[in-house]
């Protein structure tokens, strides 16, 4: 069984390998314990959506990117996604907001 925080603390270790950065650097700019960081990478702890965004910002990646590789991680897992599923990386130019539809 995929758990959620496993996948989570996946993530977060690569991007943090990927960048140089050490447990001790990114704790120190997220303002969290060395060691609640560590437990988050190895999947023991769950972190909350507030510890999830000050690591997030102290890797300068997005939290949006953050949970989409996430899912896509889980969704191979559990075979989710056919081969041809076509996921845009963004959102059309024609893209119309709520507040954009009620404004007229």
């Amino acid at each position: 069984m995929v758990l959620l925080r496993q996948e989570i603390g996946d993530v977060l270790r690569n991007h943090r390998l990927e960048q140089g950065q050490t447990l001790r650097q990114v704790a120190a700019k997220a303002s969290v314990a060395l060691g609640y960081l560590s437990e988050v990478e190895r999947g023991q702890k769950e972190a909350s959506s507030e510890i999830l965004a000050s690591v997030t910002e102290a890797l300068d990646v997005p939290l949006a990117q953050l949970l989409r590789e996430v899912s896509d991680r889980l969704a191979l897992v559990e075979g989710v996604y056919a081969e041809k599923t076509y996921i845009p990386d963004t959102v059309p130019d024609a893209f119309v907001t709520e507040a954009e539809l009620y404004s007229h």
